[in-house]
């Protein structure tokens, strides 16, 4: 068989099937102009609910100040080279020493994308003897760092601690017999469901089971708890995690990651993490652009204040209106349907044509069939307008929606 045979069979994959439909308008999409709440999308201004923009810094002035000052100052090439050769900075463990002391551990380490830094973070924390255990719920960076693991992975139901603890049995009974140890992985906030990980609960089982946390933090890093230190600050249980992974990509508005813990752990997965090892530092223009942010970040605690009450204002008034928001307990706010993928993309067209709301839509087989779900990213940037807009729209497409409205056929 060639190669691209079973491409061309499967004709794009799961989601790919659908694209010569979709690609423009539900995949791939252009949002155009400042980012902000208020976006252009086909040439048509939409209030826009789908930016990890959380606390809104993406086009603060003092960022953009930074970021065009580092690119004048230092240009997009500096530093040259991986970190371990030519590519360390004091900028680079500056930023990584403020942020260990911020999420409660005593080392953190930069990581160029966090996609890519979390397959290799697992990767390098476990080999053939280990266990991994972690939550059907993961993200896709975790579940592709699962995969190259070559030792048993064990998955448990989502945020369901009785599966939990029969997965812990189940990979004690093999690190018994290899010798090996046993590596949990979950996240901070469930980036779909918006559920928190019961980081607590999982840490309850240390005591009869012996295995270590690694936490994605990704949505968490930035607005969880009082400081916005993350999710294991909201649930107090911040020494109990050994291994805490956040990303700029949500709360800073940025490109980059990070992974914190003690000293030792974090030298080895230094010296370790082929992904990072392997690959050029992040540039200059990036990491003084990220000690603003990070700055602001800690400086104004108001910023993480109006993202919470947009989320709570927004998901309240979801209730009251009889829409299901399901866990969620954090700031991302799903809103599930009951109809097929016609309807979804019916629907979805109703809202960004008529009523110029853009936001995610998510259907099988990312969630179950006879699903739709709309997810919404509140930010600090949002108003109670926003809000009240978007609920008075829902209301609406919901009614069509049960009435049959949308039933027809994709186009082909």
């Amino acid at each position: 068989m060639d190669l691209f045979d079973k491409i061309n069979k499967t004709v794009g994959g799961p989601i790919g099937q659908h694209q010569k439909w979709s690609h423009g308008y539900f995949s791939f999409p252009k949002l155009e102009g400042e980012i902000h709440p208020h976006m252009y999308f086909n040439g048509k201004k939409h209030l826009v609910w789908s930016l990890n923009n959380y606390l809104g810094l993406a086009n603060h002035p003092e960022v953009r100040e930074a970021d065009a000052k580092a690119a004048a100052d230092y240009g997009m090439a500096y530093p040259m080279g991986a970190r371990m050769m030519s590519g360390n900075t004091k900028h680079h463990e500056e930023l990584e020493n403020s942020l260990a002391g911020f999420v409660g551990k005593q080392a953190a380490f930069l990581l160029n994308y966090g996609y890519q830094g979390m397959v290799s973070i697992i990767d390098a924390l476990v080999d053939r003897n280990d266990v991994i255990v972690y939550d059907a719920e993961s993200h896709a960076c975790i579940i592709d760092g699962v995969r190259l693991h070559m030792g048993k992975r064990f998955v448990y139901k989502h945020n369901d601690i009785e599966s939990f603890e029969k997965q812990l049995q189940r990979a004690e009974r093999i690190t018994m017999q290899t010798g090996g140890g046993i590596l949990v992985i979950t996240e901070g906030v469930f980036g779909m469901s918006g559920a928190q990980g019961k980081l607590k609960e999982i840490i309850a089982l240390k005591s009869k089971y012996k295995f270590r946390v690694l936490v994605d933090d990704a949505h968490g890093f930035g607005t969880m708890g009082k400081t916005g230190a993350g999710t294991h600050e909201e649930q107090d249980c911040i020494k109990d995690i050994d291994v805490y992974f956040g990303t700029f990509a949500k709360s800073m508005a940025g490109i980059g990651a990070f992974v914190a813990a003690d000293t030792n752990i974090i030298n080895y997965l230094r010296y370790n993490m082929r992904s990072q090892t392997f690959a050029k530092a992040l540039p200059m223009p990036m990491v003084m652009g990220l000690k603003k942010r990070f700055e602001l970040l800690k400086a104004n605690p108001q910023f993480r204040e109006n993202l919470w009450m947009v989320a709570r204002t927004l998901q309240k008034g979801l209730v009251e209106a009889g829409f299901d928001i399901g866990a969620t307990n954090s700031m991302v706010t799903p809103v599930f349907l009951k109809g097929d993928l016609a309807e979804a993309t019916s629907l979805t067209r109703d809202l960004r044509e008529n009523h110029s709301i853009f936001c995610s839509i998510v259907v099988y087989p990312v969630i179950p069939k006879g699903l739709i779900m709309l997810r919404l990213i509140p930010t600090a940037m949002h108003t109670l307008d926003d809000v009240q807009k978007t609920l008075d729209a829902f209301t609406e497409v919901a009614a069509k929606l049960k009435d049959g409205a949308y039933k027809m056929a994709i186009a082909s």
